[in-house]
């Protein structure tokens, strides 16, 4: 069986040249015949109702041999270019899909359950395309031209968007949105899909509670974000938190959260708004607890210094595909903050900031799991000495193609521990030192 398939809910429509000829025909007809700004002023409900009455309208003035199911299905699609984003519509109400990938005007992907998918989704033209890459970034307050052919931004629903058209685009738009599901994934549902034990989710639990600064790893698409969002909801209510984003993508679930987001360059090139300025913002605003989205640049040294200076129990991702990976990633980062420190200076820093790494990998088959969780010990020399806690190893697949694995703990009680006891928390024993096959 073919891993290109069409999404479940998605709604089917002729591809044929003429369906789209006469669907075009009718959208100009529209924008003819209405007033978009006087739309604008009545009620979404009210306003739907009307368009969708007009459009139907039109449809039947058409003299085309369009069936009474066609009709409908143009009558739809129509309403998604005036209300929504045309073809993109359909997937961005199907729950289960949670990437949609432009690469060409005739070629629509999407992720569901961790693999990639064919669509038989269409645009009429790269022209088609660009205008609804326009409606997007348009709607966030973001521009994209010859001038500025790259743009990130996000949607209301908090799916992050990023468009890139022509000259850098060689063969046509393309259009990436990572969307976020409607409802948050909560920690009982990270068990429940086999990411991590619950001997494990424990451990993560009490870590933050006892305020450990905690960094997670792991390579586009791991499930990093997601990760950090089940752990900011052990943060306490009583806690300020302040998190700083590219794009808002965190849904934090406590009340006194104060939310940063970084800016990008007017026309004229000024007043940009770094993660790195943010950071030192954040230290200004009497915060508990301070959320980073993902550190990727020279942020990472006012990052452990905050961590050093008093700011404790601060979370935040990284791309790499270790936790050792991630002390290199760290050490590369702060030097680009300040080439005059020593490389020995440098990971002092990270080990004296950087209690914990947890590594986020996803598998072959889409699945996504917790494969480390790492203490940071200190240092032996001139190196940052890191101890496993717990560890997923792989084993194989099964013929079903699934990826077979050991969730183990290393046996190790961390140096941490003492910590959390005085903290008031207490962990069986047992739980460094299970094992969970799955």
């Amino acid at each position: 069986m073919s891993a290109l398939t069409t999404p479940a809910n998605e709604r089917k429509s002729p591809a044929t040249p003429e369906y789209h000829q006469i669907k075009f025909a009718v959208h100009n007809k529209l924008l003819e015949r209405i007033n978009l700004e006087a739309l604008s002023l009545i009620a979404p409900e009210r306003a739907r109702h009307d368009v969708r009455a007009a459009v139907a309208r039109l449809v039947d003035e058409e003299r085309t041999p369009l069936s009474q199911v066609e009709k409908e299905a143009v009558v739809e699609e129509v309403l998604d270019e005036v209300f929504g984003l045309g073809p993109l519509e359909p997937l961005l109400q199907d729950p289960t899909v949670s990437d949609i990938l432009v690469t060409t005007p005739y070629l629509v992907y999407v992720e569901q359950a961790g693999k990639l998918r064919l669509t038989n989704i269409q645009f009429r033209d790269n022209a088609h395309l660009l205008r609804i890459i326009e409606k997007v970034v348009s709607r966030v307050g973001r521009r994209v031209d010859e001038s500025s052919p790259l743009v990130d931004a996000r949607l209301p629903d908090g799916s992050r968007v990023n468009a890139a058209i022509p000259p850098v685009a060689i063969d046509g738009p393309l259009l990436s949105i990572r969307r976020f599901g409607r409802t948050p994934i909560r920690a009982a549902d990270l068990v429940a899909k086999l990411s991590l034990t619950d001997g494990m989710l424990a451990l993560l639990e009490a870590c933050v509670v006892a305020r450990l600064n905690i960094l997670i790893c792991g390579g586009t698409g791991s499930g990093k974000t997601t990760l950090l969002n089940v752990l900011s909801g052990f943060i306490p209510e009583d806690e300020r938190i302040v998190t700083i984003e590219d794009a808002a993508e965190l849904r934090l679930q406590q009340q006194h959260v104060a939310r940063l987001e970084t800016r990008p360059a007017n026309l004229e090139g000024n007043g940009a708004i770094r993660i790195r300025d943010l950071v030192i913002n954040a230290l200004r605003m009497r915060p508990d607890r301070i959320v980073i989205g993902e550190v990727r640049g020279e942020e990472a040294l006012d990052m452990l210094q905050a961590m050093n200076t008093g700011h404790d129990g601060s979370l935040a991702t990284v791309h790499a595909n270790t936790p050792r990976d991630g002390v290199g990633r760290l050490e590369v980062m702060v030097a680009m903050g300040n080439a005059n420190m020593s490389i020995r200076s440098i990971r002092q820093q990270i080990s004296a900031a950087v209690d914990v790494f947890v590594q986020a990998s996803r598998f072959s088959d889409g699945s996504r799991r917790i494969t480390h969780i790492t203490e940071v010990t200190g240092m032996e020399g001139d190196m940052v000495t890191l101890q496993d806690v717990f560890l997923f190893d792989k084993l194989g697949i099964n013929q079903a193609g699934k990826v077979r694995g050991r969730f183990r703990s290393t046996g190790i009680r961390p140096k941490f521990y003492d910590k959390l006891v005085a903290c008031g928390l207490s962990l069986p024993p047992s739980i460094f030192q299970t094992q969970v096959d799955v």
